[in-house]
């Protein structure tokens, strides 16, 4: 049966929202109904550690007033998140499984990467936005943390999550000892200070356009008389007036206590960024959840790539640790040719094939640490670092198969990452491919041309054309073709062709 209408609901660290959508026939989106609560999460998990009974009644209540309203909308298909913060609370499993014993309702827990991706989709699929993110801070702010995605020439560059979340900065230098100004002071001057140290680390020059989503986003743009219909944009200056402004009133920490700790993280990221437009797009989590089930189900018409925005992250990520070179990408091309070649036989999709290519891309990361224990050093930095578009657990997949390019494969109670068979098995044939693509290039000169990969009975038959002496790829090859064996029962079997170059 066709789905065209969805509902979207978020448990967030300080209010639940339910927005209903209807998909139109020609692949669009359209907004029904929108309705929030605010809820004492956050505020619950950073002062006791814990989600305390009365706002597990309250969530339980307030999911089933949603469900009523559901049914008045005769909507049959939804999904539930919650916050990532809800990791912090050392009773997380009773408090979903209360969630799922009184109102029926199994909830998904975002990681960080996945929420964020979520919400960044949303907004990257608008054809209108290719231009301004061409050189722009793509800000996701939340209340336990934000995620910066940076782009260049369209290309992201780099995703880091900092720990400057709203419900956070209320929390960390609220004094009672302190005034107003004093307490508001100290806080720009700690948000600055670290957002300085990115900057450092990671802008090479100002960027165009600094990108806000943000619930309290809106509450500053209506100040400015730039109101558009579904988004908001001013020029720096005038974004950073309106905020001057706006925290010379003293009555928002009664009227909501999250709106100062906004607005001054809104001002230090215009200031330390040095943009000249701050845009509010008019989007959450919500529009995100929605499209996302939407693009899954082909139900809209989705034009940007969000496959290469995964990879365009992986090699900056390679750029950043010095190993970026001809190296990888032969090795990306490699690798690809024998995952294509074995299509019928590895049981494999298109989503592994991209995991492949990102640790191809990724594999010798860990040499800027350590030269002797790269794939351990390399394995640390993938899991440490937020690769904008993979899930946690396709960030694991990725992480291993690194690993296990060089180390002899584990068995999955030992990991130190659990993870499921499935996903283990995975990971293995990943490995097992990665291997023998390293090997055709272990002297990383890229000594064969016209490589043709095909499989015969059950046997790999790579075809190469060499310029060069290949005694060390021979000789590794056999070596690292095991493994592949084991794994796959196929023998991959090298065959020259010598060149002779003509002077």
């Amino acid at each position: 049966m066709a789905v065209n209408s969805f509902a979207s609901i978020y448990i967030g660290s300080y209010e639940l929202s339910l927005k209903v959508f209807e998909f139109t026939s020609k692949g669009r989106m359209k907004e029904i109904d929108f309705v929030r609560s605010r809820i004492n999460l956050g505020k619950d998990i950073y002062h006791t550690g814990a989600v305390g009974y009365e706002t597990v009644e309250q969530l339980c209540d307030t999911l089933s007033e949603f469900q009523n309203i559901l049914k008045t909308y005769r909507v049959n298909t939804y999904e539930v998140y919650m916050s990532v913060a809800i990791r912090d609370a050392s009773n997380e499993l009773f408090v979903l499984n209360q969630i799922h014993i009184r109102t029926g309702i199994t909830v998904s827990v975002l990681s960080n990467s996945e929420h964020r991706f979520i919400t960044y989709e949303t907004i990257a699929a608008r054809a209108h936005f290719d231009e301004a993110m061409k050189d722009a801070a793509f800000v996701d702010i939340g209340g336990s943390g934000i995620q910066i995605t940076l782009f260049e020439n369209g290309k992201i560059i780099t995703t880091q999550h900092m720990d400057l979340g709203t419900i956070r900065l209320r929390n960390m230098l609220r004094s009672s000892d302190s005034s107003i100004i004093n307490y508001r002071k100290a806080l720009s001057e700690f948000i600055i200070k670290r957002l300085e140290v990115f900057r450092a680390m990671y802008l090479k020059r100002d960027v165009k356009n600094l990108i806000l989503i943000s619930d309290y986003g809106e509450l500053v743009m209506k100040q400015t008389e730039k109101a558009q219909e579904e988004e908001y944009t001013v020029s720096a200056e005038k974004f950073l007036k309106v905020s001057d402004k706006l925290l010379k009133r003293t009555d928002y920490d009664h009227e909501d206590p999250f709106i100062v700790p906004s607005v001054i993280l809104f001002k230090g990221l215009t200031e330390v960024f040095r943009c000249e437009s701050v845009i509010v797009p008019g989007t959450d989590i919500c529009d995100g959840i929605a499209f996302d089930f939407a693009r899954r189900k082909n139900l809209i018409t989705v034009n940007h790539s969000f496959d290469e925005d995964v990879l365009s992250a992986s090699r900056n990520l390679a750029e950043h640790f010095k190993s970026y070179s001809p190296h990888i990408e032969a090795l990306n091309d490699l690798a690809t040719q024998i995952f294509t070649a074995m299509k019928k036989v590895h049981g494999l999709n298109k989503r592994h094939l991209l995991l492949l290519r990102c640790a191809t891309l990724l594999h010798d990361v860990g040499k800027y640490v350590s030269i002797s224990n790269g794939s351990i050093s390399a394995y640390n930095i993938i899991m440490e670092s937020e690769i904008i578009g993979l899930t946690h657990l396709e960030r694991s997949i990725v992480a291993y198969t690194v690993l296990f390019n060089t180390l002899p494969l584990m068995k999955i109670e030992d990991l130190p990452d659990p993870i499921d068979e499935d996903s283990y098995i995975v990971f293995a044939k990943l490995s097992a491919i990665l291997r023998v693509a390293n090997a055709l290039d272990q002297s990383h000169k890229q000594k064969f041309g016209n490589v043709r990969i095909s499989l015969k009975d059950r046997q790999l038959m790579i075809s190469v054309e060499a310029t060069e002496d290949i005694t060390l790829e021979r000789a590794l090859f056999e070596n690292k073709t095991k493994y592949f064996e084991n794994v796959f029962s196929i023998k991959p079997v090298l065959k020259e062709k010598r060149v002779y170059k003509v002077n």
